[in-house]
């Protein structure tokens, strides 16, 4: 009996942390409105730690070529990177990150050469 206790209070005590971490990370708002779950972009039950993989936000958004459309009129396009290394496509969330501040990977070399408003 006292292991059942410890074991739901160990339980209770994982619960409240992963609700903790929840609630001062939230998501933007388009995401909220769309009712999206950890699980539909990190693509695991206990996402804490997993990375999300292009694939999750192109349900939704589309893969690269369309980004590169739908961007096309910001100069540089972002989603169009010249063909020579190191440029590359990133990964969305080098740039989309939904729980931190967004950052542009561009600027990582370029810093005060572009101007980029991420959304």
């Amino acid at each position: 009996m006292r292991l059942l206790r410890m074991g739901i209070l160990g339980l209770s005590g994982l619960l409240a942390a992963g609700i903790g971490l929840a609630q001062e990370r939230p998501l933007p708002a388009p995401h909220v409105k769309a009712k999206l779950i950890c699980h539909d972009c990190h693509q695991k039950e206990k996402p804490t730690t997993a990375a999300v993989p292009d694939e999750a936000c192109m349900v939704c958004h589309g893969d690269y070529p369309a980004m590169k459309a739908l961007t096309k009129d910001a100069k540089p396009n972002p989603h169009a990177p010249p063909q020579a290394s190191p440029h590359e496509p990133y990964p969305c969330t080098d740039c989309h990150r939904q729980h931190k501040t967004p950052a542009v990977k561009c600027l990582e070399c370029h810093e005060g050469k572009f101007t980029f408003k991420i959304k």
